[in-house]
């Protein structure tokens, strides 16, 4: 309990108005000297620790998840400040489910008074221009927890500077299947029957599908204008007909007969075009750029089966001994001074490799 007592007492003593006022113009030069260096552009985080640290202070656990809330509203100011565009967090596993039914409960109910305290008018999100976008599986989330959702998506979904993820509930497998299942879908529809693509048309794969389908019209146009021009040159078939015997003529109608089961029967997308931007493009997370930065708190250090397909070899992980209600700036800055430090490194060798290949 002594624990608890002294930072209270050390929150009484930082919300003094002249420590107060101190303290926030020290975070205000941090940031901007932040801002002066290469800035991460998706940060996520695993808040892990709200109920070891409920328990450490004696306190309920649902008070720990408070607490955990207070120390994400910091960290986004920092993050939006700065200059991250995209804050993902692993809000709600799926495995959570396998809490205790009392734990799951206030969990889902705290979480629709945070989504709504987080969307409303003139709050966190809004000052920053950041939109929420909740990932993860909704027929597992009851219809009032579903209404609380919509609508704080719906309320900030006119900010469009920065985007706010909450993974809720979540997996990374389970958002992996998803994009296979979708990609399976999308190469097995016949390709008139696919939709146009969406906004996301820059990316590699619906630019190689968004052409593929171009060119599979215009031969189908073009083979039916002119199907004596394709049938000129020999085929094996004409080959074998010329053996048994055949007329070239009758070789000709076969082919062209052919043909045209062929034009008139459904077309695909070719599958050896799929590739990793594909599943990319189908995963919960397409539209933010590369994930940079991706922290947990608590001392563990595993990934828990998040953002599994979205870390790849430029992306620093990082884990931290402090528990997620006691994380903020001071604990946050140095991982970005260390981060910028890594980048600075890799711009330099990347500089050093083309120097190189200049010179050969």
């Amino acid at each position: 309990m002594g624990s608890l007592h002294d930072s209270r007492i050390h929150k009484w003593f930082a919300t003094s108005p002249p420590v107060a006022w101190t303290v926030r113009q020290l975070r205000e030069l941090l940031i901007g000297s932040l801002k002066q260096g290469p800035v991460p552009q998706h940060v996520a985080f695993v808040m892990d620790g709200n109920r070891r640290f409920a328990r450490n202070h004696h306190i309920e656990t649902v008070e720990g998840h408070n607490l955990g809330f207070e120390s994400l509203a910091r960290i986004l100011e920092v993050c939006y400040k700065t200059g991250v565009k995209v804050v993902t967090i692993y809000a709600f596993s799926i495995e959570n489910f396998k809490r205790s039914k009392h734990e799951v409960d206030a969990l889902m109910s705290m979480a629709k008074v945070k989504l709504q305290q987080l969307a409303e008018h003139g709050a966190l999100l809004d000052r920053y221009g950041a939109s929420i976008r909740v990932l993860g599986q909704r027929e597992l989330v009851s219809p009032d927890v579903l209404l609380a959702v919509d609508k704080a998506v719906a309320m900030t979904a006119h900010n469009t500077k920065a985007v706010l993820n909450v993974c809720f509930p979540y997996t990374s497998r389970h958002e992996i299947t998803t994009a296979v299942m979708k990609a399976v879908a999308t190469y097995g529809t016949p390709i008139h029957n696919l939709p146009t693509p969406s906004k996301r048309t820059f990316s590699e794969s619906h630019i190689t599908q968004h052409l593929r389908k171009q060119m599979l019209e215009e031969d189908t146009e073009g083979g039916a204008e002119q199907p004596e021009s394709r049938s000129t040159s020999p085929s094996p078939k004409d080959a074998t007909s010329a053996e048994d015997g055949r007329s070239s003529s009758t070789s000709t109608a076969i082919n062209s007969s052919d043909k045209d089961e062929t034009q008139n029967g459904p077309t695909f997308l070719d599958p050896e075009s799929i590739s990793a931007q594909t599943l990319t493009d189908h995963m919960m997370t397409a539209d933010a750029p590369p994930l940079d930065l991706l922290v947990r708190t608590s001392g563990v250090k595993r990934l828990s089966d998040f953002m599994l397909w979205q870390a790849h070899e430029n992306t620093s992980i990082v884990f931290l001994e402090c528990l997620w209600p006691e994380f903020d700036l001071w604990q946050f800055l140095p991982v970005l001074v260390e981060w910028q430090w890594q980048q600075k490194k890799l711009q330099e060798e990347q500089q050093r490799i083309r120097g190189r290949s200049k010179s050969d």
